[in-house]
């Protein structure tokens, strides 16, 4: 398998200093620390045999021993001068700093001291004005409704829930075997099992108001699904729909997870974005309004103008026949 330098150098940079901390290392078990394959380690090594000081002569290299490679072990000397571990980047502590705030807001209440004081060393290392400036908020719901989602997973407990989905606008309780937590864009999510309808499903973590146990052990389901983009889980029912909107209508594209944005003439936006719910989408559209210039395909939008062409002739009705038609 094939490297690059800019994916190569950086870990052979670190792979010296781990060699020299564990002298006589596990060529498989060196190889997956580094998440590469021994055929690749063996490469890695045979490039640091032509590594070193300035002058290239025998007493400059660094030596691996191939015949104890062979054996699977590894072997370094006169490598001494690499033996520091490489430092954190600024660029590379704020992407890490920012990424565990994103977990500090996901963990349970065994995880967060651990992340938060992981946090707070790297902060203390890299800290400063930059770094007070960058801030991540996810939407993870209520603390209380993570940590007891986080102990059925690991007790493997069967719970219900009791959800507000956004799709129908209605409470309901379903029964699931609760998997794993997760974020994506910015929100919270739970990968489950849901019972009634037998089929895996995800829940916005800020929307599940209450978890109560049912006394029940979750069944086996086989692999949990990815988590999917957005809100939506990949389902047979979901259809991709395409709106253009004018500004006043731009704001779905911060408040939904859309799946593809392009910026066009006039101020109009066309943003993709998946569909499950007729009744949710209607609702979207009457809100929407004037706002929508185009819906594609055109049927999407079919059960819209019909309601808005009802509410247009009950408002005639009442008014004695003034109004507009609806197009």
């Amino acid at each position: 398998m094939g490297m690059t330098s800019a994916v190569q150098v950086p870990r052979l940079l670190a792979l010296v200093p781990y060699l020299i901390a564990h002298p006589d290392a596990d060529l498989a078990t060196t190889a997956s620390v580094f998440g590469v394959t021994p055929r690749q380690l063996v490469a890695d090594l045979k490039v640091l045999w032509f590594c070193g000081l300035p002058g290239g002569g025998p007493g400059d290299l660094i030596e691996v021993d191939m015949d104890a490679l062979e054996e699977g072990r590894i072997r370094l000397t006169n490598a001494d001068f690499l033996g520091r571990p490489l430092r954190f980047t600024p660029e590379e502590a704020m992407s890490l700093i920012v990424a565990l705030r994103a977990c500090e807001e996901m963990a349970g209440a065994s995880l967060a001291p651990a992340v938060r004081s992981a946090r707070a060393k790297l902060e203390a290392a890299f800290g400063g004005a930059d770094i007070a400036r960058v801030d991540i908020t996810v939407a993870a719901g209520a603390a209380p409704v993570r940590d007891a989602l986080a102990d059925a997973i690991a007790d493997g407990a069967a719970v219900r829930l009791t959800y507000h989905g956004a799709a129908r606008g209605v409470a309901t309780e379903p029964l699931v075997d609760p998997v794993q937590l997760g974020t994506r864009d910015g929100y919270g999510y739970l990968t489950a099992w849901a019972r009634d309808k037998g089929a895996w499903r995800t829940y916005r973590l800020e929307r599940i108001v209450a978890v109560a146990r049912t006394g029940d052990a979750t069944g086996e389901h086989g692999p949990a699904p990815a988590l999917a983009s957005g809100w939506l889980d990949d389902r047979g029912d979901v259809v991709a729909v395409t709106l253009d909107l004018r500004p006043d209508g731009h704001w779905i594209v911060e408040y939904l997870p859309v799946d593809d944005v392009q910026h066009r003439p006039r101020g109009i936006v066309r943003a993709r974005l998946r569909v499950a719910d007729p009744a949710w989408f209607r609702r979207m559209l009457l809100r929407l309004g004037p706002a929508v210039v185009r819906v594609d395909p055109p049927e999407a939008a079919a059960s819209a103008i019909a309601a808005a062409r009802e509410a247009l002739e009950t408002a005639r009705a009442a008014t004695g026949g003034a109004g507009e038609g609806v197009e």
